[in-house]
């Protein structure tokens, strides 16, 4: 709340606030980005709409992607070489080609859009500890070793969040309001824009992604559910929701038929139990939803009344997601308000490592949204039950034994490169899910 001349409170919008905040500072919100593709592109662009905030330097392995990111942003001013330090400082725009050498600038908040999970825990780790706050478009990094960075940057003074314009953030903005005004949250979840297909490969989307002007690893990924997969997974972490069973439900459904379709197999629905994440396929997507319950004559009368349909389960519906153009908004509210838009809160979801087709002993996993792997999502406890591999931990593993297709991947049957930074993070974060106070396990 803000106080204004003649003595009322008004809530400030970000815009307002980011403005007075500049004033104050002498220098807007600085940002490091991290990947400069799609995503990246579009935040890059959006932010600098934004007033009281700047991205200041870009890191892209094809820095030449950074330097026209800053041009299509409207900045010529690009610095390659040279005290970057100091150029940032002049209010410069920044681009190397080391990720990590971001830690090492004058930025507030650093920013990961390159949708590698070993990229995004070392970018979050080196940027925790260099006192930077951290916020991911980078979802698959957050389902692999998000609680142990939430837990690292509580203990640090530091956000770290998932950033808003991806479905799980949206989503979640809808379970806090239905359950902010008194609803119990049935199921919460998203719109899959494509038909599942879980042996879809970038050379079979190809031509589809050049139509798109997408990267056909990432399409591969949204058709053969991974996303969704790893999307639902973070909103049943941040929100504190379950996963009825592997994989979900995943049925056809429009909007009018949300409230009828996710509610419990005991009142005419399709899930096993209430209080789950799920996704559905059809005319909902890009949209989020939540479905929540109120059996009280009186809410019901009222709901009634206000067009909302008979109850005693009503839907919550946001049309659209906004990805790039939504996601400042976190670095908004993590600087100015000190909170995330999502972190985990529990664990009670992980995505596995399914063979996307046969697997022979010795070859090495290509990872998300490539040939070999796709994943689904299933309980945290049935993960650790079957002694499964997480999704985000797979690329560059080598296979110890034919695998048939559809096998859902355990230790026995990939050996994970435990070299990688989030493999030696995921091995924390599962001390800590044991027991272990985080203080004993990250670096002061």
């Amino acid at each position: 709340m803000h106080i204004c001349a003649d003595g009322e409170g008004v809530e400030m919008s970000y815009a307002d606030r980011l403005r007075a905040r500049e004033r104050e500072v002498g220098r807007p919100v600085r940002i490091g980005l991290v990947g400069a593709g799609q995503m990246g592109l579009g935040f890059v662009v959006q932010a600098a709409r934004i007033d009281g905030m700047e991205v200041a330097a870009i890191a892209d392995i094809a820095p030449e992607r950074g330097v026209l990111a800053f041009e299509r942003a409207g900045r010529a001013d690009v610095r390659t070489e040279g005290d970057l330090a100091a150029a940032v400082e002049l209010g410069q725009a920044v681009v190397v080609d080391d990720a990590l050498a971001l830690t090492r600038l004058p930025v507030d908040v650093i920013v990961d859009a390159s949708g590698v999970p070993e990229v995004g825990a070392r970018v979050a780790f080196a940027g925790l500890l260099a006192g930077k706050d951290i916020a991911l478009l980078n979802v698959e990094c957050d389902v692999t070793v998000g609680l142990l960075l939430s837990k690292m940057a509580a203990g640090l003074g530091r956000v770290y969040s998932v950033c808003r314009g991806d479905e799980p953030v949206e989503c979640k903005a809808l379970v806090n309001y239905v359950r902010d005004i008194g609803f119990t949250v049935v199921c919460a979840g998203k719109g899959k824009n494509n038909p599942l297909d879980p042996a879809a490969t970038p050379d079979s989307v190809a031509a589809e992604a050049a139509a798109k002007g997408m990267n056909p690893h990432m399409l591969a990924s949204f058709v053969d559910g991974s996303k969704t997969m790893i999307e639902m997974a973070a909103l049943a972490n941040g929100a504190d929701l379950k996963v009825s069973r592997r994989g979900m439900t995943g049925p056809y459904s429009t909007v009018d038929d949300l409230n009828r379709i996710f509610r419990p197999e005991a009142d005419g629905g399709q899930l096993p139990e209430p209080g789950v994440v799920d996704y559905c396929t059809g005319p909902v997507a890009p949209g989020v939803f939540v479905v929540g319950h109120s059996d009280d004559p009186v809410v019901v009368a009222e709901m009634a009344y206000l067009g909302m349909g008979p109850g005693p389960y009503y839907t919550f519906y946001r049309p659209y997601h906004l990805a790039s153009v939504e996601a400042p908004l976190s670095v908004a509210q993590a600087v100015l308000d000190r909170t995330p838009s999502l972190a985990p809160v529990a664990w009670n979801a992980e995505v596995l490592a399914v063979a996307k087709r046969d697997l022979a002993k010795g070859e090495l996993v290509d990872g998300i949204g490539g040939g070999t792997v796709y994943g689904v999502t299933d309980s945290a406890q049935a993960a650790r039950a079957g002694g499964h591999v997480p999704l985000g931990l797979v690329s560059g593993a080598r296979v110890l034994r034919d695998v048939p297709a559809g096998t859902v991947l355990t230790a026995a049957d990939v050996a994970v490169d435990e070299t990688t930074t989030i493999a030696s993070l995921r091995r924390l974060q599962d001390r800590l899910l044991q027991g272990e106070p985080v203080r004993d396990l990250v670096p002061a």
